[in-house]
């Protein structure tokens, strides 16, 4: 179970969104709200790790990640302080599947693609070796880590991300579950997903056999949180994209609904459909 956020819009620094709201990711990976693990518990610290991506100059983006949690690395509060992006990614992690190291971190990062997730699915260590030889030889070197976050991005990109993102991510998932299945017919799967290719940010929120993890976004000029002075506002035709919102005014944040593809471009956002009930049950 991890925390994310996801930005696009006009550049901002990092730290308007990492570290400084009222409830920014660093102080949720100490006291996280909504976090809530499959059992029904609240998991309140995601300390296994962090990591940010983001856009600049060039079109692959920029990397900082480490094993250490986000409110013990000095080097994060200055980075973000320092970047300034159009496009980044940031995520905490609490780890359910794959040990405490620098490669399973997120976001995971091909050619000018990011992609993190909140996730779950049953037993992966038994379906990991059925899920990794359908990636694409070409791309099986990319795998770094052990994590089932790496494979599913790795999956997606094999089934065409690049070129049909929500396709690609329907045939990941379809993929997924007839995997879980054949191991567990109870088993269930839960992913929190966003993903950019620097241009246009992408989130999927979908749920099988449990309640779906949170979701929500907001293009509200205040949604950083409640500071002083008109300069801490968002920009205007910007969007932020979170697992729990970054303050405690929840008027300001818009919650996507289950089992929906979002597209985001500046501050259009657009939720469609991602699978027919009837297409994840016959998988």
């Amino acid at each position: 179970m991890c925390r994310w956020i996801a930005y696009t819009g006009k550049p901002i620094f990092l730290d308007r969104l990492v570290t400084q709201p009222a409830h920014s990711l660093v102080k949720q990976s100490l006291d996280s709200k909504l976090n809530i693990t499959a059992s029904g518990k609240l998991l309140t610290t995601n300390g296994d790790g962090f990591g940010i991506g983001w856009y600049g100059s060039h079109d692959d983006p920029g990397l900082f990640k480490d094993d250490l949690p986000a409110w013990h690395d000095e080097n994060l509060k200055h980075i973000c302080h320092q970047v300034k992006s159009h496009t980044f990614f940031a995520h905490i992690r609490a780890t359910t599947t794959g040990d405490i190291q620098r490669t399973n971190c997120h976001p995971f990062s091909y050619k000018n693609w990011l992609f993190q997730h909140n996730d779950h699915v049953t037993q992966f260590e038994s379906i990991r070796r059925e899920l990794q030889l359908d990636i694409e030889p070409s791309l099986f070197p990319e795998l770094k880590g052990t994590t089932d976050s790496e494979t599913f991005f790795l999956l997606a990109l094999t089934y065409g991300l690049t070129e049909r993102p929500k396709e690609a991510l329907q045939r990941m998932v379809k993929r997924v579950l007839k995997a879980l299945r054949n191991n567990d017919p109870t088993g269930a799967l839960n992913l929190s997903c966003a993903l950019s290719d620097g241009k246009t940010l992408y989130t999927l929120r979908f749920s099988y056999n449990e309640e779906a993890m949170t979701q929500f976004y907001s293009t509200h000029s205040h949604c950083f949180g409640d500071f002083e002075g008109p300069d801490e506002k968002m920009p205007s035709e910007s969007t932020v994209v979170v697992s729990e919102p970054l303050d405690k005014a929840s008027e300001k944040w818009t919650e996507i609904p289950n089992n929906t593809f979002t597209t985001v471009v500046k501050n259009n956002v657009t939720i469609e459909p991602f699978l027919d009930e009837s297409e994840a049950d016959s998988v």
